[in-house]
């Protein structure tokens, strides 16, 4: 009886567990079929994308404190990139153990008077002894063409684009991290950021089975092919999750799936996002899961080939044309 009682409790508490976890949203329409059109535009973006990732993934290479000179070109690169787009680039400084540190901030500022703040990110470090194609220069190649296509449009709230510098080891889930840096100065400057989009490890994805793995027990609960993106939020940030995969799913017909879990679970905190929540915004994480499907995750073959370009592009497209409906045009 005892031992029936415990099974019956496991069953209800991961019952519980999977309803509080696993997002199921419908488009609020019928979901887009890409035309001639958007096929073009995404062939142009894969091209753009695919520059970014091999500058940042071959040419430059390796970029990280113990690399400072590969640093400062990768922080440079941005730099020249949004100042070809015609943007002005804020440099946020700081010093780690002595040496100088810098986040990229550029912003395009919305109409609406309350002021709100959309916060995009993406870090452009690298763990030690990895160039770092995918983790992150997909992630980077996806802030500088949201910039891009964004910089013209009237938007309502504030977009505000920032390239984090320490998101990696040993610097990882501490108050050395770029982006705690910048979520303590918001906090502390009282803005009004209703929603931060950390954009992390994007371009790569499998169509074959058993190419996807999850932390127990989300195995259960989701695909086994890795050919998606993925949203990631704690509960708090739940709402968030809902209205990103809401505007992804009416722009695009790219697969998605969303999770709004504890932030004990692994995987769940592993980015920018992090560093957000601490300071009590809302923030998500867009991931293609990285080592939970992404073989060279953090290794010396995380190169350019790797990547692949015109799934990237597509997924990049959808994640775009969201933020542009969370900016409201």
């Amino acid at each position: 009886m005892w031992i029936l009682l415990v099974l019956l409790a496991a069953v209800l508490l991961l019952l519980v567990f999977g309803y509080r976890t696993m997002i199921a949203v419908k488009p609020p329409v019928a979901r887009p079929i890409l035309g001639p059109d958007d096929r073009r535009e995404i062939e142009v973006l894969e091209a753009r994308l695919m520059a970014h990732v091999q500058m940042l993934g071959r040419t430059i290479g390796e970029r990280h404190l113990g690399r400072p000179e590969a640093l400062g070109a990768a922080a440079e690169y941005i730099r020249q990139a949004w100042t070809a787009q015609g943007l002005a680039v804020t440099e946020e400084p700081f010093t780690v153990g002595g040496q100088p540190c810098l986040n990229l901030v550029t912003q395009i500022t919305g109409r609406q008077p309350s002021g709100e703040i959309l916060v995009v990110g993406a870090h452009y470090d690298t763990v030690p002894g990895s160039p770092g194609a995918n983790d992150n220069g997909t992630g980077v190649a996806a802030l500088l063409e949201m910039s891009r296509q964004l910089r013209d449009l009237p938007l309502a709230r504030t977009v505000r684009l920032v390239a984090f510098v320490n998101e990696e080891p040993p610097y990882f889930l501490t108050d050395e991290m770029g982006s705690r840096v910048h979520a303590r100065g918001a906090r502390r400057r009282g803005e009004r950021i209703v929603g931060m989009v950390s954009l992390e490890t994007i371009g790569y994805y499998s169509g074959a089975r058993g190419s996807q793995r999850y932390p127990p027990p989300f195995g259960l609960l989701y695909p086994d092919t890795g050919n998606f993106l993925t949203v990631v939020g704690n509960l708090a940030s739940r709402p968030l999750v809902v209205d990103f995969m809401t505007q992804f799913m009416s722009a695009t017909d790219f697969p998605v799936e969303g999770v709004a879990a504890f932030e004990w679970v692994p995987g769940v905190n592993w980015s920018d996002h992090w560093s957000f929540w601490t300071e009590g915004y809302p923030a998500i994480m867009l991931t293609d899961t990285a080592p939970f499907r992404y073989p060279e995750y953090h290794t010396a073959l995380d190169l350019p080939e790797q990547v692949t370009p015109h799934v990237f592009a597509r997924a990049a497209h959808g994640i775009i044309q969201a933020i542009r409906r969370l900016a409201g045009t």
